[in-house]
């Protein structure tokens, strides 16, 4: 059996610094779902030190733990030692891919055809929501359930159709120029990302963005056709891929005539964060990436540091609670921006969540490869909004968005009834200023 010893080349130092404290404990979902040490942050890091000790071979039982974790980093935030557990996580998923223990054939499949196959290439996995767009505006759909064609499916394949997201009916490059100026004078020249799922679904919050930095002297330059950012293949083992991409994305901007690059979207944007280390090794791309890391902000994150002009018109909400992205929070540290563009706008009344920062279970591809526990977080995320009695809910990124709008409409007569994002409900404030 192949060993990739990603672990045993990692620097020691990182798997060293887990104390096993605990404190981690009580944050883990998957820990707090089990009472299990192995589905805690220790017990995996105890897992990934053993391999690299070479006292544990890489076996399927080591990649089943390594993709039971959600990656939701909650035990960084918890961590007083300030574990590195986003490196470790991935260094470990990798670390499984490269050794071949996972042998199925419709795993290997499905891996193949989105990781290396649609999310490398822009015009096709454009082409794929155009296709999913044309099946969704025609009835398609609705008929194949009238049918109950998707009986005749496998069960896992089954239940993960009324997941699909509604595709909108233009995509980023057909509604943001590929530079557009602000009205009045210029502060600042951004790059804006348009992200995967977030073009194909969500085009409409990326147009939302380009408003809310315009209306805040930003000139917003977008190129029309952008990559992956390469998340989707680092959190799944494939750490060349994601290398690839990273290298491909930071070639789309010209890094020297831009203050910042724009992310909305809180995996994403972690994700983005760490290209430099990334690509630390790459002597083409190593201080490239460097300056990216630098430039890359969420956001919330820069129009807080921009300190963003407060509209004087409501947005046509009165009450809002807010669930948090994982990666976002925790990955990113950007917890109070978000509440403070929320407070900002006239009218609205904030009702925190409980368990605010709690996973929603989507994580990524998680509710697709452990739909059973990914049930269990949106169940309690559901009842938590429920609680919060708002009848809107913001959050700030695509997978949290579709899985608790899927939560949401499976209940029937929950109070909150509407999913949106805190740049919307200001770009919509900006927009009633002027009628």
């Amino acid at each position: 059996m192949p060993q990739a010893d990603l672990l045993k080349s990692l620097d020691y130092s990182v798997l060293q610094q887990c104390m096993h404290c605990g404190m981690c404990l009580p944050t883990c979902p998957t820990y707090v779902e089990t009472k299990l040490e192995r589905n805690s942050p220790r017990g995996r890091i105890s897992l990934m030190r053993a391999v690299a000790d070479g006292d544990l071979d890489v076996s399927r039982a080591l990649s089943d733990e390594m993709y039971y974790c959600l990656g939701c980093l909650a035990c960084q935030t918890a961590c007083p030692a300030g574990v590195n557990y986003a490196e470790l996580f991935e260094t470990a998923r990798a670390e499984v891919e490269q050794a071949q223990v996972n042998t199925g054939m419709q795993r290997g499949f499905w891996r193949w055809l989105a990781l290396n196959v649609i999310f490398m290439r822009p015009w096709l996995l454009r082409m794929v929501g155009r296709v999913l767009r044309l099946y969704q505006s025609t009835g398609f759909d609705k008929l194949m359930r009238k049918l109950h064609f998707f009986g005749l499916l496998p069960r896992s394949l089954a239940k993960l159709e009324p997941q699909t997201p509604r595709i909108s009916e233009h995509f980023s490059n057909e509604v943001i120029s590929p530079e557009e100026s602000p009205d009045g004078k210029r502060e600042y020249r951004v790059g804006l990302l348009t992200g995967c799922i977030q073009d194909l679904a969500f085009s409409n919050i990326n147009r939302d963005t380009a408003d809310v930095l315009l209306a805040n002297g930003c000139e917003v330059v977008t190129p029309g056709s952008q990559c992956c950012c390469g998340s989707l293949h680092a959190h799944n083992g494939e750490l060349e891929l994601a290398r690839e991409l990273a290298r491909r994305q930071i070639d789309s901007f010209d890094l020297d005539s831009l203050d910042a690059i724009i992310t909305n979207a809180g995996g994403c944007g972690s994700h983005l964060k760490t290209y430099g280390h990334l690509l630390h090794d790459d002597p083409f791309y190593a201080a490239k990436a460097k300056v990216w890391d630098a430039k890359v902000k969420d956001i919330h994150e820069w129009l807080v540091q921009i300190r963003f002009r407060k509209p004087t018109a409501g947005a046509g909400v009165n009450e809002v609670t807010y669930h948090e992205s994982c990666h976002l929070c925790h990955g990113q540290k950007v917890v109070s921006q978000p509440r403070q563009i929320l407070a900002s706008i006239p009218g609205l009344v904030f009702k925190e969540l409980p368990e605010s920062n709690w996973c929603c279970g989507s994580a990524g591809i998680y509710n697709i490869t452990q739909p059973e526990q990914s049930q269990k977080l949106l169940d309690r995320k559901v009842e938590n909004l429920r609680q919060a009695g708002a009848p809107v809910v913001a959050t700030s990124n695509p997978g949290c968005h579709l899985q608790i709008a899927n939560g949401i409409r499976s209940c029937g007569d929950h109070p909150c009834h509407e999913v949106t994002q805190p740049v919307t409900l200001l770009a919509r404030a900006y927009h009633a200023e002027r009628s």
